[in-house]
């Protein structure tokens, strides 16, 4: 589904649970760049459950490096309304941005969505995170007004994209 094992492709996807050692050492490492990018009470959104990001609900993806097998960055989707997903906890470790992971992390979560029968997608971003957001622009996402837990978050950009 969301797996490329070309031996050419740089990296390729692999679905885990969200509690996979692999998957909480990459958002052990996302939240620390979030708190300190955003130290203001209530700005950063951690919260994921993991039955979220299991079977028809969602999923979370482990990019890892072709060469090494190291993993490089993450993501995941998970069904907030029918049809429509937010995509959360994206990240890619320092030393490999750059290399279009994120680019590709973002192609992957929407095959996971369209596997689950969403035709929308949402995000939230922080307004320090420019990369990201450009990012985002770039792979066809548009603003949109917050949503959810983001509706009162100064610090908060949301996007949206119909698959």
């Amino acid at each position: 589904m969301c797996t490329d094992s070309s031996p050419s492709a740089p990296f390729f996807f692999r679905v885990v649970a969200v509690t996979d050692p692999m998957a909480q050492t990459l958002i052990a490492a996302l939240n620390a760049e979030l708190l300190a990018a955003y130290p203001e009470p209530g700005a950063t959104h951690f919260r994921l459950d993991p039955a979220e990001v299991s079977g028809d609900r969602g999923a979370f993806l482990i990019a890892l490096d072709s060469a090494t097998g190291h993993p490089v960055g993450c993501g995941a989707v998970r069904r907030i309304a029918p049809g429509t997903g937010e995509l959360k906890r994206m990240y890619v470790v320092p030393e490999s941005r750059g290399r279009a992971v994120g680019r590709a992390l973002v192609a992957a979560l929407e095959d996971a969505s369209r596997g689950i029968g969403l035709r929308r997608v949402v995000l939230e971003t922080g307004i320090r995170q420019a990369a990201a957001m450009a990012l985002y622009e770039r792979t066809g996402f548009s603003r949109i007004p917050a949503f959810g837990d983001y509706e009162d978050s100064p610090t908060s950009v949301c996007y949206g994209k119909d698959l």
